[in-house]
């Protein structure tokens, strides 16, 4: 199994959540990480806790030139790209009968279209290492949430998209994983413009008893799940669920 020390990744949705930290994770242990989003402040106030093994590139994952700028920004900082964690994403809530065209296909765009041609254009720099391309998925595809449909739809999508990019990149040496995070408090829900602030501290609490262990979890967490899938040189394909065993559907009746 490798480690961290002097890798080069790149993480996208890089300024808060699951992706600043790992980047904590992963310049702790002495890799050299570059993260990327929309928002600049956020960037720099992690890139000012973690020192110059830490990296900002300012850009938009669902456009072309911004993904291309990410990954050369990567390999300038690192000298080469051993694992790309694809982070970026949104949340989508709308109801059945009321999908909208526009709606759905920019949910699709920004979770799935902008993951997949990134790790796409990956692919030759991650031939070089035999590195490695890890999804963020979601255990709304273990759980059914009503109104969540866009969102879980394009969670799906991912771990379809990690199998069979693992058997398309496996002659090449390069893995793939997904990652099913369980409950954990980010800005999602706050930057979609779902809940508040106390509305969504709110639903933490009350889901909290839907995982078997009987809490929300961390993002710290959800990177060690992501550095097993970026180290392990064995693994391939698979959906690590790191959430708690709310996707157990754990009852107590």
């Amino acid at each position: 199994m490798r480690n961290l020390e002097d890798m080069s990744i790149l993480v996208t949705g890089g300024g808060s959540g699951i992706g600043a930290d790992c980047a904590r994770r992963f310049c702790a242990q002495g890799a050299r990480v570059t993260i990327s989003g929309r928002r600049l402040e956020k960037l720099e106030a992690i890139k000012d806790e973690l020192g110059e093994r830490c990296r900002v590139v300012r850009g938009d994952v669902t456009v072309q030139a911004d993904r291309k700028v990410m990954l050369a920004g990567a390999v300038e900082h690192g000298g080469k790209l051993d694992a790309l964690v694809n982070n970026a994403a949104n949340m989508y809530r709308q109801p059945v009968n009321g999908y909208t065209e526009d709606f759905l296909k920019e949910a699709f765009d920004t979770n799935v279209v902008s993951a997949m041609m990134l790790s796409s254009m990956a692919v030759a720099l991650l031939e070089q290492t035999q590195g490695a391309i890890v999804f963020i998925g979601s255990t709304h595809t273990r759980r059914a949430f009503p109104g969540a449909s866009p969102y879980a739809t394009t969670k799906a999508a991912l771990e379809g998209l990690t199998k069979v990019m693992a058997a398309e990149l496996g002659p090449k040496q390069i893995r793939t994983g997904c990652i099913l995070p369980g409950a954990v408090s980010t800005e999602l829900n706050l930057r979609a413009g779902l809940f508040t602030a106390e509305q969504a501290k709110d639903r933490y609490d009350a889901v909290a008893g839907l995982h078997a262990l009987g809490r929300i979890g961390t993002g710290t967490e959800v990177a060690e799940g992501v550095e097993y899938l970026i180290c392990a040189e064995w693994v391939t394909g698979v959906a690590l669920e790191v959430d708690g065993g709310i996707g157990l559907g754990a009852s107590h009746f």
